[in-house]
């Protein structure tokens, strides 16, 4: 009846409060009921009914409260389940004591009621099944001690009450396990559908990031830039703020990948991409591959000075990386760099086509260079 170690702390943790709630309700219902008893006790038992009343108002209630508000208050699960089941006990215990100390000719009859005890604590409050055994164990020697010892009462009605009270014992413990069974049974099956439903989730997240990730350089595809785009230029127009991009080409990467190979070429693009990384606001831009040797960046909240200077760290970070060129030098960049101010009256492509227009002008001026768009701010003429 209980889980592996893992499975069973989850298990606690998962169930624990619900748990808690259903003891404390529960346990409230078996009080007031008990306490009702004291009609029977006037009933059969007149002489002793102020202790019958002491006893279950003055003993019984005040520690099943205090055991009720322990519980709400939250105890581990072992502690939770002996609390519980002590104060079983103790209920059969009192309820003994009660018949007891009268002489009433009729106050052996209580005993035939016991079971109910045994009832609430096995199939009403539903104690875990190991309390439950040795709960009900305690109440059967209470039982058969008060019973045993008790002169008024027949022996025929003596063997008759044991036998009656140990088969409620017996049909209520089968009836507990068969419910913690159920229980464990059913958040088994749950927790299955849980693992099962993160497992997809997971799966799902790796083929988003999948379906909008280069898959040989690790940085963001051409379709999630044309998605991010549109999301960046309509934050800025709401927020009336800047727009920047940068579009960067390899200088001369078609010589270096005829030179050394496709596998040095997507090694030498692999390693451009983690620099442009290197050299951007990680949580703000976007490095995208947007084809070939071409990268481009969106710089969200980028005035067209702080795009300059992104656009100069990437380039002489690339050109520190000293990766060995086709010819003479090392591998370098050519940089457009362009911010605006968004309208909803431009269409977001007009942003690309003029960082595209100054990345032209770069390499028409000789390249590893970076020039900056001369338009800035304010809306784009027609």
């Amino acid at each position: 009846m209980r889980f592996s170690h893992a499975v069973e702390t989850r298990f606690e943790a998962d169930t624990s409060v619900q748990r808690g709630r259903h003891l404390v309700i529960a346990g409230i219902m078996a009080l007031v009921i008990y306490d009702l008893y004291i009609i029977n006790d006037y009933a059969f038992r007149p002489e002793a009914v102020h202790i019958a009343a002491w006893i279950r108002f003055g003993l019984m209630t005040p520690l099943a409260l205090a055991v009720f508000y322990c519980i709400r208050r939250g105890l581990p699960s072992l502690l939770r389940e002996a609390a519980m089941a002590a104060t079983i006990v103790v209920a059969m215990l009192l309820s003994n004591v009660i018949f007891f100390l009268s002489k009433s000719p009729y106050s052996f009859l209580d005993t035939f009621s016991f079971g109910l005890i045994l009832l609430v604590g096995n199939i009403v409050l539903s104690l875990r099944f190991a309390f439950a055994v040795g709960s009900s164990l305690f109440c059967a020697l209470i039982v058969a001690t008060f019973v045993v010892t008790y002169e008024p009462m027949p022996t025929e009605v003596k063997i008759n009450t044991l036998v009656v009270f140990t088969s409620s014992a017996l049909f209520t413990l089968v009836a507990n396990f068969r419910l913690e069974a159920s229980e464990r049974q059913s958040y088994l099956l749950l927790l299955r559908e849980q693992l099962r439903n993160q497992a997809a989730l997971e799966d799902n997240q790796v083929l988003a990031k999948i379906s909008i990730t280069d898959p040989l350089t690790g940085v963001a595809n051409r379709r999630h830039f044309d998605t991010m785009l549109e999301q960046r230029w309509d934050e800025a127009i709401a927020e009336r703020a800047m727009l920047g991009m940068l579009v960067i080409d390899i200088d001369f990467f078609k010589h270096y990948n005829d030179h050394y190979g496709h596998l040095k070429g997507d090694a030498c693009l692999r390693q451009v991409a983690q620099e442009i990384q290197n050299h951007i606001r990680q949580e703000d831009d976007l490095v995208v591959r947007y084809g070939g040797e071409e990268f481009v960046v969106l710089l969200p909240n980028a005035s067209a000075s702080s795009a300059m200077r992104a656009a100069q760290r990437i380039r002489q970070g690339i050109e520190a990386l000293a990766i060995p060129q086709a010819g003479p030098g090392v591998i370098t960049v050519s940089v457009g760099a362009a911010a605006v101010r968004p309208y909803e009256s431009i269409d977001p492509t007009m942003l690309l086509s003029i960082a595209d227009e100054a990345l032209f002008q770069a390499k028409r001026a000789g390249r590893n260079r970076s020039v900056l768009a001369p338009l800035q701010d304010g809306p784009l003429p027609a």
